[in-house]
């Protein structure tokens, strides 16, 4: 199986080549351009240097929110019209989800937190059981406080990452109740190797939709989309 995976949900922009269990080509930036710059010459770049013809992949990975509205849809346009010209299927993977994935293997409660601004992040609470990944609670939108109470609540270690560590950190070791650290640079942004390893398995287990099929989810209204709503009360 060749996958095709692409990341483009928040500041990182990452495309990746995957091969069966291996990883062929990934590659990775996170210093302020926009996806729209640079998603497809990072695409090709990659596909030269690693030989392979796109005609060739089975399936598109695509990191399907929630996340920055601007780079969700940049990235579900370049992989929806890969697929339609390719003909090729599209794993929706969330984004957490793939974050998550980064610390594949830790047997601590894995929390990704993607700032969504306005002390709100968008996350999820993850663990492996061996070599299992689980779910215990899914992708969802919610102010710091709640999920640093969850957690509390759960009573269980817990590791941080994502772009929201550094805006909330401070909040998080000053309320956190059971014992927490934070993931180190090299596995705290999104990446499309780890976007590809889960979308593989998720791909196996038949979690895939045709390019037409695929939508991001946002999980929240746009802040123009919010404003509107706002000035409609008003009148």
């Amino acid at each position: 199986m060749l996958l095709l995976a692409i990341e483009s949900s928040g500041l990182v922009a990452s495309v990746a080549l995957m091969a069966e269990d291996k990883l062929i080509g990934e590659y990775t930036t996170n210093f302020k351009k926009t996806h729209s710059q640079t998603l497809l010459p990072m695409m090709d770049e990659v596909v030269k240097m690693t030989g392979i013809q796109l005609e060739d992949i089975d399936a598109i990975v695509i990191s399907g929110g929630p996340g920055s509205f601007t780079g969700l849809r940049i990235g579900a346009a370049t992989a929806k019209g890969l697929g339609l010209a390719l003909d090729k299927p599209l794993i929706n993977v969330p984004t957490v989800d793939a974050l998550a994935f980064n610390l594949y293997g830790n047997q601590q409660v894995i929390c990704p937190i993607m700032d969504a601004r306005r002390q709100q992040v968008y996350t999820g609470l993850y663990t492996f059981e061996g070599d299992e990944f689980r779910v215990i609670c899914r992708e969802k939108a919610v102010g710091i406080s709640d999920i640093v109470e969850e957690i509390n609540q759960l009573g269980r270690d817990v590791i941080f990452l994502g772009d929201g560590v550094p805006v909330h950190k401070a909040y998080i070791e000053e309320h956190i109740q059971v014992k927490c650290c934070f993931a180190p640079p090299h596995l705290n942004a999104q990446r499309a190797g780890a976007l590809a390893s889960l979308g593989r398995l998720y791909f196996e287990e038949g979690r895939f939709e045709s390019a037409d099929e695929h939508v991001p989810e946002y999980l929240r209204l746009s802040q123009a989309e919010r404003e509107r709503l706002e000035r409609e009360k008003q009148k």
